[in-house]
């Protein structure tokens, strides 16, 4: 009697098996969808859990808002999920639930600030203030229509290959677009939002995924005539004088940022990223090198040449000696902080109110003084998770554009994280960037998400078991191995 070999089913008797389904069959991948799926459940269930503890502690009670503000994050994330295992359905599995764990950290805070909020307007007998929570679960909603559409209509990341200097074009305009007259807005003294009627949007938060899309085009294309090295010096090779004009370009576009629109985060995260992408492309140590020399120049020229950038650094170097005026809200952050302490003053028992912009700018001040120091670290170990699953997906994928945008578009969210949490713990000076994810905002969530979508278009690509790419003989090889 003939024996089965494990891992195969012999065919029914009458019937026909084609070789391609036999090899398909035998080289078949998990999807892991059920494992995303559950871990979609823990995040949610972590939101309500915080959400109700906060209605709990504020006296809220268990009213409207809370249960909008659960059932919405439940049917955006399902949706989501539903339309990765349609469309991309071997995409990481990790990376969805990271993501939206906290998106629900950021709605749970921006409730527990309105909370905070309503009660106060209540002591003075005031008018209550309209709940941004739900205006953040519409630009959630808004962040979860386009994730579904960039899943549909990129049905392979390497298309994009194909618009590499449109996106370049298109994205250089949308970060000088604040300028133009009439349109143009000043919020905190940057020049970064652009309203039309009564809609506002941060045309660079879209124009960080264009210029990724371009510089890994780009780079894929010049990267043997960037890594030549033509002259040495302290030992590090340098390209031709001519190989030298990405980086100037580079340089001069983010010094632009930095004295027209006055906005340091945007002009660190765009010289940052190009200088990485770079190195990544080429793995030479000397771009790094003129990177860090051509930041240092442009950092130091800043300085004594624009009066925004020396009142930034001298509150940092000393808040406690403008903590009446323009070190305000550094200050009121670090006694957030401090009240914090290691655990927290728990979620609904501290003051986040107390400190300006906490919903944007400070938002993770309002986490550090709820949740402690270790709320905290649990909140950048979930950032680098999210950022080495990008790396993962740029390592696993086949095509040396994809690995490039998977790096660059890691190394957006990866920025961002250091240049704001550095900012608000008083690492580095602070600037005008928004928390990944968590702060209130459209234009930053709505980018965020799109990132998330086109890393998971590039993980499904790079697991997809593709038996048409590989030759007959060595599909059949792998089928024999496993008999």
């Amino acid at each position: 009697m003939r024996r089965t070999p494990r891992g195969l089913r012999m065919p029914r008797r009458g019937s026909v098996t084609s070789p391609a389904s036999a090899v398909v069959g035998a080289l078949r991948q998990p999807s892991r969808r059920n494992i995303e799926l559950g871990l979609l459940v823990g995040a949610w269930l972590i939101g309500a859990f915080g959400t109700v503890q906060v209605a709990w502690a504020t006296t809220e009670g268990m009213n409207r808002r809370l249960w909008i503000t659960i059932g919405a994050v439940a049917i955006l994330s399902l949706a989501m999920h539903v339309t990765l295992r349609r469309r991309a359905t071997y995409a990481d599995p990790i990376l969805l639930p990271v993501a939206t764990l906290l998106t629900i950290l950021g709605l749970v805070m921006i409730y527990r600030i309105d909370v905070a909020a309503a009660l106060r307007a209540e002591r003075n007998e005031a008018p209550l203030p309209t709940p941004d929570v739900y205006a953040q679960l519409t630009w959630f909603s808004v962040a979860v229509v386009l994730f579904v559409a960039v899943l549909i209509l990129v049905p392979d990341h390497r298309r994009l290959q194909r618009f590499t200097y449109t996106f370049g074009l298109v994205g250089l305009i949308l970060l000088v677009l604040p300028l133009a007259p009439v349109i143009g807005t000043t919020v905190n003294g940057a020049t970064l939002w652009i309203r039309v009627g009564g809609f506002s949007l941060q045309p660079a938060e879209i124009s960080k995924i264009l210029l990724t899309v371009f510089f890994a085009g780009y780079l894929m294309e010049k990267r043997d005539s960037l890594s030549l090295v033509r002259s040495k010096f302290l030992g590090l090779g340098f390209p031709r004088l001519k190989d030298l004009g990405p980086i100037a370009i580079a340089w001069g576009v983010s010094l632009g940022v930095l004295v027209f629109q006055r906005d340091l985060g945007t002009s660190l995260l765009f010289f940052g990223l190009f200088v990485f992408m770079l190195y990544i492309a080429t793995q030479r140590r000397s771009w790094l090198v003129l990177g860090g020399l051509l930041f240092a120049i442009g950092a130091g020229l800043s300085y004594l040449m624009f009066g925004h950038v020396r009142a930034r650094v001298t509150i940092w170097i000393d808040p406690w000696a403008y903590a009446d005026d323009s070190g305000y809200q550094i200050v009121q952050s670090l006694y957030g902080l401090a009240n914090g302490g290691i655990f927290g003053a728990g979620l609904g028992q501290g003051f986040p109110n107390f400190v300006p912009f906490a919903n944007t700018d400070f938002i993770v001040a309002a986490i550090g003084e709820e949740l402690g120091l270790t709320g905290i670290f649990a909140l950048l170990l979930l950032y680098a998770l999210v950022i080495e699953r990008g790396f993962r997906i740029a390592i696993s994928v086949r095509d040396s554009f994809g690995q490039l945008l998977a790096v660059g578009l890691s190394i957006t969210l990866g920025v961002q994280v250091f240049v704001i949490v550095g900012g608000v713990t008083k690492l580095i000076p602070l600037t005008g960037l928004t928390t990944p994810f968590l702060s209130y905002g459209g234009s930053s969530l709505i980018a965020n998400w799109v990132i998330i979508a086109l890393l998971l278009r590039i993980s499904d690509r790079a697991r997809r078991p593709d038996v048409a790419e590989a030759a007959p003989d060595e599909a059949l090889t792998q089928v024999v191995r496993r008999i």
